[in-house]
């Protein structure tokens, strides 16, 4: 696929029927819309110490399996069309999953015949983390700990552009050979050849060399160390974040940082676009304008109002991360003089790529 937008796309048009509910850990923005647009319902799933910024748990990624049971009884097994398991999870913060729970979730999908589909766009940087954290896992490979991720999962979507190391691409597994056919035939429709799906040979090139190079374990401790060392400088700073740091940015709770500005008046917007104007350091929200509308047309309100600062691989060196950190506590030294936006344009989908704004 031409990235990893495109193979979802294709997950949820080929696995979806209308009115069919996607369980998820936690909702991702393009993710959740592609759901939608084929008639699906996201339903949250994840354990509720993800929705704590504050919370010190190592494992905030995993789904909550009493939630998940629930929900199958609710709607019934055949009305769930694919379990939605995202690995390092992003609007969590970056968050892992652990092994035992996959296996779990896997297990108890397997007995119901429901398939579980990763995003599997961070799974190096969920392995990374599970050698780290997880009890019985310090003396296995990343490529070891990555192989048995995907051996609970029917199928994967993957953006390139994360753990692969390339500008462009993505693409779609599926252990299912039907599954595989339909997909096939589809990906003419919308990306191109199946041979290529829309990426040139150049990326494709680069992709495989950065799958080999991913899983380099000086390479993702370098990747996830230099991640760590952005939030340690943050906190010198005094600057709330959110705990524990994740695996590809630091996320600002915008709630600390400007608790006098109402969620409707998208304070994680307005301290993005503050950050910018101070030191040209491009940040992104993920709060209220990323969550967007609920089907009444309310602005959906999640409990985390959260600035991203996304660390691009191998391309800066500490001394940048020591002009953010300056940045970031610059405008928090002044935020009881920043307010609020009004969203002046929205688009209607996906409001968060081309919204446009005003300060109150």
């Amino acid at each position: 696929a031409h990235q990893g937008r495109g193979a979802e796309h294709l997950l949820s048009q080929i696995m979806i029927k209308p009115g069919q509910v996607v369980p998820g850990n936690m909702y991702f923005t393009t993710t959740r819309f592609h759901q939608e647009y084929a008639g699906g319902k996201f339903e949250d799933i994840i354990i509720d110490q993800a929705h704590d910024p504050d919370s010190e748990y190592p494992f905030k990624g995993n789904v909550d399996l009493d939630k998940l049971k629930l929900l199958v009884d609710k709607h019934g097994a055949e009305n769930i069309s694919y379990i939605s398991y995202e690995t390092c999870v992003n609007m969590a913060g970056g968050q892992p999953a652990s092994l035992e729970n996959m296996r779990a979730v896997y297990e108890f999908c397997s007995s119901k015949s429901i398939p579980v589909f990763l995003d599997a766009t961070r799974a190096v940087e969920n392995a990374y983390f599970i050698k780290k954290r997880e009890a019985g896992q310090q003396d296995r490979s990343i490529a070891e700990i990555l192989k048995e991720i995907c051996s609970y999962s029917d199928g994967c979507t993957m953006s390139g552009k994360k753990d692969c190391l390339v500008n462009i691409g993505g693409f779609l597994a599926f252990n299912d050979d039907g599954l595989a056919e339909k997909a096939r035939n589809m990906v003419v429709c919308f990306e191109g050849l199946h041979t290529y799906g829309g990426m040139a040979g150049r990326d494709m090139a680069a992709m495989a060399v950065g799958i080999r190079e991913s899983v380099e374990f000086d390479y993702i401790r370098a990747r996830v160390e230099q991640v760590g060392y952005l939030g340690k400088k943050l906190e010198e700073f005094g600057v709330p974040v959110l705990k524990p740091f994740g695996g590809h940015a630091i996320y600002l709770n915008a709630r600390k940082i400007l608790p006098h500005v109402p969620q409707d008046e998208f304070p994680a917007q307005r301290l993005a676009g503050e950050i910018y104007l101070e030191g040209c350091v491009r940040s992104m929200e993920r709060g209220t304008v990323s969550a967007g509308r609920s089907r009444d047309g309310e602005n959906r309100k999640p409990e985390l109002e959260l600035v991203r600062l996304t660390i691009p691989r191998r391309v800066y060196t500490q001394s940048h991360l020591d002009v953010v950190s300056e940045t970031v506590a610059r405008v928090c030294e002044r935020n009881e003089s920043i307010g609020g936006l009004k969203m002046v344009y929205e688009p209607e989908h996906l409001r968060f790529f081309q919204a446009r704004f005003e300060p109150l």
